[in-house]
């Protein structure tokens, strides 16, 4: 496996656009839901992408697709990565986009601890360990102090935030296994590939088994599908991959905890969604549990100086 290196200004400034990439994700998801359920959204948004990556795939040298050693991580990777977006898709029907967004972002915690006990350049430190409770501090304090809200439907809203928590971990699971997996060799447009691939198959039918294949072709859900499509599962993801090779996979959490609060912005911006208290008390400690763990070197250095 090759090294990989800490975060420098290129990956940094790299890593806020796709937050804001990744934060409009669930938004525009749930605007266009009632034209386009989020399931067919992302199996019509894979398979587009899967055919721009094609010819971006042909020109690489040393591609192995139907290699063993390849393509069954590539097929495991899939399912998870169908996984996290059927975790997503549900979470929409039930709460906001702006706690979707905000729970599918602990990936980074899960991928600290995963890797952890696989890697020695990705060990946690006391300090990171210190991140990680009050990043779980943190969402538990989401699902907590409402209580209050019980005739409003508070028990799909929960159920829905712990949908969304499993996407995160769905994620996470792509990230570690990627990482400890023959693709972690592999190009980034080969692993892209797999993932869109698997995730059509897996998820074009399943929205029909789900009553979730009705299509409006209004501009709304026309606007969705181009978006999620060549920004999204195309662009976005590529660059993701590609930062995964070159770069600490526990460092490049160092700008998401942005991503949530584009995402929360997003929601009350274009859903006129209202956020809680506690939830936003509960964001916070999770985005400070995520930037200790994937900054613990920056905040090391100033504590040195103190």
């Amino acid at each position: 496996m090759g090294e990989r290196k800490g975060l420098d200004a290129r990956a940094s400034g790299l890593m806020v656009i796709l937050c804001i990439v990744w934060g409009l994700q669930q938004v525009i998801l749930k605007l266009a839901a009632a034209d386009i359920a989020p399931i067919m959204q992302i199996a019509i948004r894979c398979g587009l992408s899967a055919l721009l990556v094609l010819p971006l795939l042909q020109l690489q040298p040393n591609t192995h697709l139907y290699s063993k050693a390849y393509l069954l991580p590539g097929i495991w990777l899939a399912f998870l990565f169908s996984a996290e977006f059927v975790f997503i898709a549900q979470a929409l029907e039930f709460t906001s986009a702006s706690h979707t967004v905000v729970l599918l972002y602990t990936a980074p915690i899960f991928v600290a601890l995963g890797l952890h006990w696989k890697l020695p350049s990705e060990r946690l430190s006391r300090l990171q360990w210190s991140g990680i409770m009050i990043a779980f501090a943190g969402i538990v304090m989401t699902f907590m102090g409402r209580e209050k809200q019980l005739d409003q439907g508070l028990s799909q809203v929960l159920w829905g935030d712990f949908l969304a928590l499993l996407a995160g971990l769905m994620w996470a699971m792509t990230t570690i296994s990627l990482r400890l997996s023959k693709l972690n060799e592999a190009h980034p447009t080969q692993t892209l590939f797999y993932q869109l691939v698997g995730s059509f198959i897996f998820l074009f039918p399943l929205a029909f088994i789900l009553g979730q294949a009705q299509i409006h072709w209004i501009y709304i859900a026309i606007g969705s599908l181009v978006f999620h499509t060549l920004i999204m599962s195309f662009m976005s993801l590529m660059l993701w991959f590609w930062l995964l090779r070159n770069y600490l996979a526990s460092h490049l959490g160092v700008f998401s905890f942005l991503t949530p609060l584009f995402g929360m912005l997003f929601g009350i911006l274009f859903l006129n969604e209202t956020i809680e208290l506690n939830f936003i008390v509960g964001t916070m400690l999770v985005m400070l549990g995520v930037a200790v763990v994937s900054m613990q070197d920056w905040i090391k250095r100033k504590l040195q100086h103190v």
